[in-house]
C-alpha cells in the first residue's frame, strides 16, 4: 500500500530542500525552490506525529516522509512538501501542463464537473467528497452517488460504501485528501473499471506516476502568486485561494 507513497517521495530531486514550512486553519504550505506546495487541513491528531524537531530548511524528501504520518495535521504537511516538487509551476509546465502566462486564469476552463459533463450524461457516477455546485453541474444528467467526506450532507453515502459504488461506476471523482488518510491506493483500486477515474482538489499531486496506478486525470492547482497564497495561509489577508493561481488538468496520454 505504501509503493505509490515511496514513489512520489523518491521523485523529489535530493538537494531540493523546505525553506519555509506553514499550517493554517484550512491549508498547510511547504516553500521551496521559488515555490509553494499546498495541502488542505485533515482534522485528526489523535495519533503522536512523527517529528517534533523543526523541519524548516530539511531535504524536501525528508518533510515529505510526513506523508506516512497517521497524524492528519502532520500528513498535510507531507502533501504540502510533496506538491512544493510537482506543484512547482517550472515543475508542472514541463511535465506537458497546460497552465497560462497571466497571473490568473478563469478557473471554469479547467473545472473537471464542467469539463465532463457531456462525458458523463447518462452514466454511473460516483464522487468522493462534496464538492460545491456538484448537485448542478452533474446531478442532473447522470446517476451521481456522493461518498460523504468531513461534512456529510442529506442523501450522501457513508465511506462504506465506497466498496459497492465505486466498482460498478463507469466515472469515478476522488477528492485529493485521501492521499493524506491513505485511502487514495484502496479507491483506486476501487476503480479500476471505471471508463475514467480523475482525483480532484487543490490538493492533488500533478505526478505522472498517479497514472500507473490508475488515475486518468489529475485535476489540480498551481500557485503563482506564492507571496499572497502564503499570507492567505498564515492569516495575514483574506481572500479566496483560487485567486492566487489557477486551476489545472493534467490528463493520462492514451
Amino acid at each position: 500500500m505504501w509503493e505509490l507513497y515511496d514513489r512520489l517521495i523518491a521523485g523529489i530531486p535530493e538537494d531540493w530542500r523546505a525553506e519555509e514550512i506553514v499550517r493554517g486553519s484550512g491549508f498547510a504550505y511547504v516553500k521551496s525552490n521559488g515555490g509553494l506546495g499546498i495541502a488542505e487541513i485533515r482534522a485528526y491528531d489523535y495519533r503522536m506525529p512523527v517529528y517534533t524537531r523543526n523541519l524548516e530548511g530539511a531535504p524536501l524528501r525528508e518533510v515529505a516522509e510526513c506523508i506516512r504520518s497517521w497524524n492528519f495535521y502532520e500528513a498535510s504537511l507531507g502533501l504540502a512538501a510533496i506538491n512544493a516538487y510537482y506543484n512547482n509551476l517550472a515543475v508542472a509546465k514541463a511535465a506537458g501542463i497546460p497552465i497560462g502566462d497571466s497571473m490568473h486564469v478563469e478557473d471554469r476552463i479547467y473545472d473537471p464537473f464542467i469539463m465532463s459533463q457531456n462525458e458523463v450524461r447518462g452514466k454511473k457516477v460516483t464522487v468522493l467528497g462534496h464538492f460545491p455546485h456538484i448537485m448542478t453541474l452533474l446531478a442532473p444528467v447522470c446517476e451521481m452517488k456522493i461518498i460523504s467526506g468531513e461534512l456529510p450532507q442529506d442523501d450522501d453515502y457513508p465511506v462504506s460504501a465506497a466498496d459497492y459504488l465505486m466498482p460498478e461506476s463507469d466515472f469515478v471523482f476522488i477528492g485529493s485528501s485521501s492521499l493524506i488518510d491513505k485511502t487514495l491506493p484502496r479507491y483506486l483500486a476501487l476503480s479500476k473499471s471505471a471508463q475514467k477515474v480523475t482525483i480532484v482538489g487543490p490538493s492533488t499531486t500533478l505526478a505522472p506516476v498517479l497514472f500507473e496506478y490508475g488515475a486518468c486525470d489529475l485535476s489540480g492547482f498551481v500557485v503563482k502568486d506564492v507571496e499572497r497564497a502564503a499570507r492567505l495561509i498564515r492569516g495575514a489577508e483574506n481572500g479566496k485561494m483560487f485567486s492566487t493561481g489557477q486551476k489545472v488538468a493534467f490528463r493520462k496520454k492514451s
